[in-house]
């Protein structure tokens, strides 16, 4: 539990990739087999149910402790966190109990069978052998809602690293059927499980934003051109009747998309394909939002699946019948794909289009009006360029479409993390709705250090309520807020959702009273 906690402390204190590396890699040469094996339950989902309630936990320490509800409360708002705050009030350990990660969670387990009286005894007892940290740790494993300072990318990345094996195969191994009491870490992230080459996606071929249209696209004949769908990118792979989807952040996303592995299943041959996920009802390209409701879920109803649809714009072919054709030129690949798509009639697997217009000028309007059909503009591809890894200037573009833009007012702010965590920089924005406001969107970067500091004496001086690490502030201070797109959402009050949300400027020569509002906002979506 030692080294855990040590993970998990400097997980949390710092912001750089390189640190959360090392700390990884510190607690990977330390730890025994099955607390590595803890470590990636806990971190994709296949740690216990909770077999403690926090309730329970709550009561236990004012019992403990002889305090007020208020003073709880208050101590609850002003650290943000149950967890920390049980541990904080809790008086100093008379000992120490040094299990393993691994021994405390077969102890946590095993509460799911025992008595209210016992669980207390348990919890308690603990509570009294462990210092602070370690008891928060305790105290997080017991809620059932743990969480690590690093990404799903960050700690593949970072065990990868650590073994010296691709990112991609390690992701594939993990994400599979395995169990900690039956499993071997080591033969588990080295696919001992699970055949790795079969799975295996190639790099992203990526493009960047177009410097000068006028000289770039003198000769239009040179360029296959595309619209740029706003979904998820990914990797389609069959192999030896295998089916895997990979999103381009390196995330094995299969399991999410159950309809297009179906479809794919029935096709002949093996093969790479690249192209866009996106949310199709009717022949219709939904918004983002739409297909959001279908991403990170582990089970999928056949209300969502029905409610919505997915299908796949393929757009490239990288590997067909075990040949690597990222050499070949762009039009070459392009007629292979249009042969694999004709042979394969489907419902879910859609190619690309390929926009033919033969000036300039109508380009630029069909890029304008790309937004109507939920596009983020056009893609140009130059007819002999090769996929090549990662970006290449010259090769691919992305022509994207101008934000779009209103002024919201700040309504709830809350401290960072790391350098900024003394500042108020996490903020949510509202809108007027008739004589009231309503939330529309959250955002965390666009302004200068001197615009943090001087907001954040504004919320020091101006907080009205909080809740725990937020503070709700006088609604005075308008911002412009920029957006890729925006849909239908039943997650936030305003019922739309914003696509990318950042902060433009601080608009101080505006007041509440110009605000935008919602039913005008509402026009905006497709």
């Amino acid at each position: 539990m030692k080294a855990f906690a040590r993970l998990v402390y400097a997980l949390d204190s710092t912001n750089k990739t390189s640190q959360k590396m090392m700390a990884v890699h510190v607690f990977l040469n330390v730890a025994d087999d099955k607390d590595k094996l803890w470590l990636l339950a806990l971190f994709s989902g296949k740690r216990p149910k909770r077999t403690v309630s926090t309730k329970l936990m709550r009561e236990w320490v004012l019992e403990t402790t002889g305090l007020p509800e208020w003073l709880f409360q208050e101590s609850y708002s002003s650290v943000g966190d149950l967890g920390e705050t049980l541990s904080l009030l809790l008086p100093p350990p008379k000992g120490y109990w040094d299990y393993s990660l691994a021994e405390w969670m077969h102890r946590i387990r095993a509460l799911e069978f025992t008595s209210e009286e016992d669980k207390r005894n348990f919890v308690l007892q603990a509570w009294d052998n462990l210092p602070h940290q370690e008891r928060f740790l305790f105290n997080k494993l017991l809620g059932g809602s743990f969480r690590l300072g690093i990404s799903a990318k960050g700690l593949i990345n970072a065990i990868s690293s650590y073994y010296g094996l691709e990112p991609s195969a390690v992701s594939h191994s993990i994400m599979g059927e395995w169990e900690v009491e039956e499993s071997a870490f080591e033969e588990l992230v080295h696919g001992h499980y699970v055949d790795n080459n079969l799975s295996k996606p190639y790099p992203f071929c990526l493009a960047y934003p177009i410097e000068d249209v006028e000289e770039t696209l003198k000769d239009l004949s040179q360029w296959q051109i595309e619209y740029k769908w706003d979904g998820i990118r990914g990797q389609l792979i069959k192999r030896k009747d295998e089916i895997f989807i990979w999103s381009r952040g390196e995330e094995l996303v299969t399991s999410q998309f159950p309809e297009i592995v179906e479809e794919v299943a029935q096709w002949k041959g093996d093969f790479v394909l690249d192209g866009e996920i996106l949310a199709i009802s009717n022949g219709e390209i939904l918004n983002f939002t739409a297909l959001q409701k279908r991403l990170n879920r582990k089970v999928l109803s056949k209300k969502i699946l029905s409610e919505v649809p997915v299908g796949m714009y393929v757009y490239d072919i990288l590997e067909y019948r075990g040949v690597d054709l990222r050499e070949w030129a762009m039009d070459r690949r392009r007629a292979l794909l249009e042969k694999l798509i004709r042979n394969n009639p489907s419902t879910q697997i859609h190619l690309s289009p390929v926009i033919a217009e033969k000036s300039l000028g109508q380009l630029k309007v069909i890029r304008e009006e790309a937004r109507q059909i939920n596009s983020e503009g056009l893609m140009l591809k130059h007819k002999k360029s090769v996929y090549h890894v990662g970006r290449k200037k010259g090769d691919w573009w992305k022509w994207k479409i101008d934000p779009l833009t209103i002024d919201a007012v700040l309504i709830y702010a809350q401290k960072g993390s790391g350098r900024r965590s003394s500042y108020y920089t996490d903020y949510t924005f509202a809108v007027r709705d008739g004589d009231k406001l309503v939330t529309i969107a959250k955002a965390y970067s666009g302004l200068t250090d001197k615009e943090i500091q001087e907001v954040s004496r504004f919320v020091n001086k101006n907080a009205i309520e909080k809740f725990g690490p937020v503070r709700t502030v006088k609604p005075l201070l308008v911002f412009e807020i920029a957006f890729e797109g925006i849909g239908w959402s039943s997650r936030h009050k305003a019922g739309v959702a914003l696509r990318f949300p950042r902060i433009v400027r601080w608009r101080k020569d505006k007041t509440v009273e110009e605000i935008d509002d919602l039913a005008s906002i509402k026009k905006l979506i497709h």
